[in-house]
C-alpha cells in the first residue's frame, strides 16, 4: 500500500464508485487506499508505506518454533449475510487456517479485485469490517494491493488473505496425526453460516434469525493446547466447504484411519435443522465458519471439553465420534434409528460460493 499523497478533494463515499482509474496505480489508486483502506486497517507497519512489511522477530522462532503461513480467497455471495459479510469473513478465514496448525496467528496481508461500478460506500463497509475483525483478533492487516477489472467481468469485490503465523517448539498437530482409539470433538453447533448465507441469497425467511457463526477461533485454540498435554491434541480442523462430513474425510484419508460418528451427538441447533430439511441439505455438508474439529487422545477428551466448554466460542462443544483402524478409510456413522450409514465425500458442489 502506498504512502500519503495529497488529493484535490477527498472521494465521495456516499455516491461514488470503484472506476477503472481507482486500479491504475496513479493518483486515483492512491487516494482510494489512503481514504478507505488505510482508514480502516489502520497500524503501525501499515503506515510505513511500502510496498511490504517489515515485521520483528517473534520470540518464539528465537526458541525452536517455527513460521506457519495459510492463503485464502474469498468469493462469498451475497456479500453481506445474516451475521456478517465478506470483510470479517476474510480475516476470520485466514486466521482461523493459521490457527489450526496450532499456530499464534501474527500478520495478515489482503489483496482487493474490485469490480468497476462498485459502490464505494459498501466498500468502506467490507473494509471497516475487516479492520475491526483484524483488531479484534489482534492480528494486523500489514500490507495489501488492489485491482479493478472492468465492469460485467468481476462480481463486485473478491478478497484474498494470507496469514502468517509462528508455533511454538514441540507443537505438532497436522491431519495426519489422527490414531485409532482418539476421539473426535466439535466445538459446537454445526451448519449456521451456511444456511444463513443461502437464506440471504435466496431471499428465506425462517420463523427463527438463522446468523452466521464466522469468528476467529485462536484464542480458543491456544487455551485448550495451554491447558492439554504436549502431544494429546492430534488434528485441528475448521469444517468450512465440505462440512463436518468433507473435513472429516480428508483427516482420515490423511492419516490412513476410519472413524465412527454417533448423529444423537453431533450438535444443530433446531432452526438450521429445520431449515436443512426444508430445503432438501444435509447438515454435515454444510460450511462452517466458526467452529473447529479436535481429535485428541482419549485420555484427556474430558478436559479438553471443558477447556472449550469454559470459552466463548466453545460453549457447545462436545464429543461427536471415535477413530479406528480401517484400510479403507470410511467414515461412517450411528444413526439415531441404531442403523449405520458411511458419510462420503460431498459430491458435487451443494452451496457454491458460500466462503
Amino acid at each position: 500500500m502506498s504512502p500519503k499523497t495529497p488529493y484535490v478533494r477527498p472521494l465521495d463515499i456516499r455516491n461514488g464508485r470503484v472506476d477503472m482509474n481507482h486500479g491504475a496505480g496513479g493518483r486515483a489508486s492512491a487516494q482510494l487506499i489512503e481514504e478507505i483502506f488505510l482508514k480502516a486497517f489502520d497500524n503501525e507497519f501499515l503506515r510505513q508505506g511500502n510496498d511490504g512489511a517489515t515485521l520483528p522477530t517473534p520470540p518464539e522462532l528465537l526458541c525452536g518454533g517455527k513460521l506457519v503461513m495459510a492463503t485464502d480467497a474469498h468469493v462469498v455471495s451475497p456479500i453481506f449475510f445474516p451475521g456478517g459479510d465478506l470483510g470479517c469473513l476474510a480475516v476470520h478465514g485466514t486466521v482461523n487456517d493459521v490457527a489450526m496448525q496450532g499456530a499464534r496467528p501474527l500478520y495478515l496481508s489482503a489483496s482487493f479485485i474490485l469490480e468497476e461500478g462498485y459502490p464505494l460506500a459498501d466498500l468502506q463497509r467490507i473494509a471497516q469490517s475487516m479492520g475491526d475483525a483484524a483488531r479484534a483478533a489482534g492480528v494486523p492487516i500489514v500490507t495489501g494491493d488492489t485491482k479493478v477489472v472492468e465492469k460485467g467481468k468481476g462480481d463486485g469485490v473478491f478478497i484474498s488473505t494470507t496469514g502468517v503465523g509462528v508455533v511454538a517448539a514441540g507443537v505438532h498437530i497436522s491431519g495426519d496425526q489422527a490414531r485409532a482409539g482418539d476421539v473426535v470433538l466439535v466445538s459446537g453447533t454445526l451448519g449456521e453460516h451456511g444456511v444463513a448465507v443461502l437464506s440471504k441469497r435466496e431471499s428465506l425467511d425462517f420463523e427463527t434469525a438463522i446468523l452466521s457463526d464466522t469468528a476467529a477461533l485462536h484464542t480458543l485454540v491456544a487455551e485448550v493446547l495451554a491447558a492439554l498435554p504436549p502431544g494429546s491434541v492430534r488434528v485441528l480442523r475448521d469444517p468450512t466447504r465440505g462440512g463436518l462430513a468433507t473435513t472429516l474425510n480428508e483427516i482420515a484419508r490423511q492419516s490412513g484411519v476410519g472413524m465412527m460418528l454417533m448423529e444423537a451427538s453431533i450438535p444443530l441447533l433446531p432452526q438450521v435443522e429445520a431449515a436443512c430439511e426444508l430445503l432438501g441439505l444435509d447438515p454435515l455438508y454444510i460450511a462452517n465458519e466458526g467452529k473447529l474439529i479436535l481429535i485428541c487422545d482419549a485420555p484427556v477428551a474430558e478436559a479438553a471439553l471443558a477447556c472449550m466448554r469454559a470459552h466463548p466460542l466453545g460453549r457447545s462443544a462436545c464429543q461427536i465420534g471415535t477413530v479406528h483402524a480401517d484400510p479403507h478409510h470410511f467414515v461412517q456413522m450411528q444413526t439415531r434409528l441404531g442403523g449405520r450409514r458411511v458419510v462420503d465425500w460431498l459430491s458435487g458442489e451443494q452451496l457454491p460460493r458460500i466462503c
